[in-house]
């Protein structure tokens, strides 16, 4: 990860240990506010200003070095960690989980994990979370290790992080300022990163808190002899930047209706078309990305990590019967999700929501995947997504044996099972996907003329052709169209549609019907 402050301090931290230390160390950094914004806040200030003046948008000049902006939590600084978890539930196994999984999220951000801990409570304590005897078995252990920071795998309340740092003399950060920093990382588009962004100075704004020159008095510096309306006890520091978070936060979101209304109009364009929509959901690393480009070629990154893409990508796909199909790779998903961050990425997730077809990528390669698919399925909820048609997909068969394979088979009966790596099922999935989407609602039968081939185009891209002849006065077609599409054929329409006379072979193919619908509730 990039180096930068902390969300609860004012400064960088030190260069190891000793520079690390936390509210109660003796080495103290200085007050924390809000310092390190990235420049791009500034700039957008000025240039803001000037345009309200009537001026040239001009970029300003840079701030001097005590001012104070923003902070940018990508700039957050991990190396030597201990990670903690705690299990308040009874089940030492799934928190056990849990912080593997806090394992790979701290190693895709660039940290070096040194230990790991899991305490089992009947509930987290109100003031450290973990309690003042862990705390201290924590303090002793980073201590020894020589760890500079601590992650949490659960959110911490201000005041939890606050007197956890003093126990334990070191940095504290929770599970959510860590997936946040691996979002600021890998989102490239401008409104994948505005996101993210929203998501960092929602999570912050509660949790400033400083001391010395941060809770001293700005704005007025006259005392008694300044003029009139300047006088008085002005406001501290941790205010002004309360206050400057507060604009950014109106700015971002304002920014991000503009962007959504955009991607408004490309939809409506696609459903005036009639071309169905599949959306590709899935816990994080399940292979969403690698299915994609195995049945596209769209290119997009694939790595093994968790969070390797962000920003959705479209392709549109031909599906057996002849029928067109759009597909979108959404952002994964993963246990425990900040809400601030699915609040910030609604506008793309309501994409889901607006899908014909949700593909619900399931990786059968890892311990638990009832777990995540429960997590997955928790996230489509929030964004409205719980009502539509939902096809489980099993992936990286590749990589199960024989006898997991027929395991996997007698707990999910008539799921395809696939492998995006090798290519396997492939076929099959795309079966399943044309007959799971929804069909057209005009049953029509037209002959269109030879030179209206445009036309005979379109009905084989946006409609559902169930039988085609060719006769001396042009192409009958006998199909099931959208209603723009069965507008355009209109003047070629017969009085009724005729016999389907398909051969069997010539029939949609229709995955079984026993395939398991998603529960709802």
């Amino acid at each position: 990860m990039g180096s930068g402050p902390d969300p609860s301090r004012r400064g960088p931290p030190g260069p190891g240990p000793t520079g690390a230390a936390g509210n109660g160390g003796t080495d103290r950094e200085p007050a924390a506010t809000v310092d390190g914004m990235s420049e791009h806040t500034a700039t957008d200030a000025g240039t803001d200003a000037q345009r309200a003046n009537g001026g040239p948008a001009t970029a300003t000049p840079a701030r001097p070095a005590d001012e104070v902006k923003l902070v940018e939590l990508r700039k957050l600084r991990l190396e030597r960690v201990v990670l903690v978890g705690v299990a308040v539930d009874g089940s030492l196994e799934r928190a056990e989980r849990s912080v593997q999984e806090l394992h790979r999220l701290a190693e895709t951000a660039g940290a070096e994990v040194l230990d790991a801990m899991v305490q089992r409570r009947a509930r987290p304590d109100a003031g450290t979370f973990i309690g003042k005897g862990k705390a201290k078995e924590l303090a002793a252990t980073v201590k020894a290790l020589g760890a500079d920071t601590v992650i949490m795998d659960d959110e911490l309340s201000p005041g939890q992080l606050r007197h956890l740092e003093e126990l334990v003399d070191a940095k504290v950060i929770d599970r959510t300022v860590l997936i946040l920093d691996i979002f600021a990382q890998h989102a490239t588009s401008r409104e994948g990163k505005a996101q993210v962004e929203l998501a960092q100075l929602n999570y912050m704004l509660p949790r400033l808190r400083g001391w010395g020159e941060s809770l001293t008095r700005v704005g007025s510096g006259m005392g008694s002899g300044g003029p009139i309306g300047t006088r008085g006890p002005g406001e501290t520091k941790m205010e002004v930047d309360r206050r400057r978070i507060r604009r950014r936060i109106t700015k971002l979101r304002r920014d991000l209706v503009d962007m959504a209304r955009t991607r408004d109009v490309k939809r409506r364009g696609r459903e005036r078309a009639g071309v169905p929509a599949v959306a590709l959901v899935g816990y994080t690393n399940a292979g969403k990305s690698t299915l994609l480009n195995r049945l596209s070629g769209a290119g997009v990154l694939v790595e093994d990590k968790l969070f390797s893409t962000l920003d959705p990508t479209t392709r549109r796909l031909d599906l057996p019967g002849g029928r067109a199909a759009t597909f979108t790779d959404t952002v994964g998903f993963i246990a425990k999700l900040p809400h601030d961050l699915v609040e910030a990425f609604k506008s793309t997730l309501e994409e889901v929501a607006r899908a014909d077809l949700i593909v619900h990528l399931v990786d059968v390669a890892q311990p638990d995947p009832a777990g995540q698919m429960a997590a997955v399925r928790s996230v489509l909820g929030e964004v409205g997504a719980a009502e539509v048609p939902e096809l489980l997909v099993l992936n990286k068969a590749d990589l199960l044996d024989e006898v997991t394979r027929a395991r996997l088979a007698r707990l999910f009966p008539g799921v395809p099972m696939i492998s995006a790596t090798t290519g396997e099922g492939i076929d099959d999935l795309l079966a399943a996907v044309a007959g799971r989407l929804p069909r057209p609602e005009v049953e029509l039968a037209a002959v269109v003329p030879y030179d209206r081939g445009d036309l005979v185009d379109r009905a084989h891209r946006e409609g559902e052709i169930l039988a085609v002849d060719h006769l001396p006065e042009g192409t009958r077609l006998h199909l099931r169209a959208p209603a723009a599409l069965a507008a355009a054929l209109a003047p070629y329409e017969l009085s009724a549609p005729v016999a389907d006379d398909r051969p069997p072979s010539a029939a949609p193919v229709r995955p079984d019907a026993d395939i398991p619908a998603r529960p709802h509730g």
